[in-house]
C-alpha cells in the first residue's frame, strides 16, 4: 500500500476540470454547488494543492457522482478485470487516509473500496455523500469508532455495518494500529 500512483493528481485535477467545464459551470458556480472555496477548486485543477477526502466527496457529490465514480473516472476505465496492479490508490494529504479502488465499472451497480485509516485520525463525510449510494462496511484488521448521525459504534475485525438513511458519518482510528476496512456501495 506504500505505492502512490505518480500521476493521480495530474489526472484528478484533469477530471474536475473537465467535469466542471462538462457541465457548463464557472468556478464560483462548482463552488456553490459543492460548498468549497473557488480559490480551493481552482488550486486542485492547477494542481497547486492535493484534495482533501472532504473536499473530493463534495465536488464528487455536486457532479452528482460517488467518490469512488470520480477517482474511477480520473484513472481509466480498466474493464472487467481489476488486477490488483491497476487498481487506483488515492492518500489523503490531510490524514495520510489511503483508499484503493478494488472494483469498480460504470456499468456495475456495486463498487468495492478497501481504506486504512492511520492511528489517531479521523475522517468526516458529510450526509450528501451518501445521497446516491447505499453501503456496508467490513473491518479487515483493527478498530474502528464510527458515528453515523447521533449513533455511535465501536467496531472490530469480523464486523460488519450496513449504513442507514444519508446522514454525516465520522470514521475515528482511535487506537495505537491502522484500521483497514472494506466498503462495499451500492448506487440508489
Amino acid at each position: 500500500m506504500d505505492t502512490i500512483i505518480d500521476d493521480t493528481g495530474e489526472r484528478l485535477a484533469a477530471r474536475i476540470r473537465l467535469e466542471r467545464e462538462s457541465r457548463g459551470w464557472s468556478l464560483a458556480e462548482a463552488a456553490d454547488r459543492a460548498g468549497v472555496a473557488k480559490a480551493t477548486i481552482s488550486k486542485i485543477e492547477r494542481q497547486e494543492i492535493s484534495p482533501t477526502a472532504v473536499t473530493l466527496v463534495r465536488l464528487a457529490s455536486a457532479f452528482g457522482l460517488t467518490l469512488a465514480g470520480l477517482l474511477v473516472r480520473a484513472e481509466s476505465d480498466a474493464g472487467g478485470l481489476q488486477r490488483a496492479a491497476d487498481q487506483p490508490i488515492w492518500r489523503d494529504p490531510a490524514t495520510g487516509y489511503v483508499r484503493q479502488q478494488v472494483f469498480t465499472r460504470p456499468d456495475h451497480p456495486v463498487e468495492l473500496v478497501r481504506v486504512e485509516l492511520p492511528p489517531g485520525r479521523e475522517v468526516r463525510m458529510p450526509a450528501s455523500s451518501y445521497a446516491q449510494i447505499r453501503q456496508v462496511l467490513w473491518v479487515i484488521s483493527g478498530e474502528l469508532s464510527l458515528t453515523e448521525g447521533a449513533a455511535r459504534r465501536e467496531l472490530r475485525a469480523g464486523d460488519a455495518l450496513g449504513f442507514g438513511p444519508p446522514s454525516d458519518v465520522v470514521f475515528e482510528n482511535v487506537s495505537t494500529s491502522p484500521c483497514i476496512y472494506l466498503v462495499a456501495l451500492a448506487r440508489s
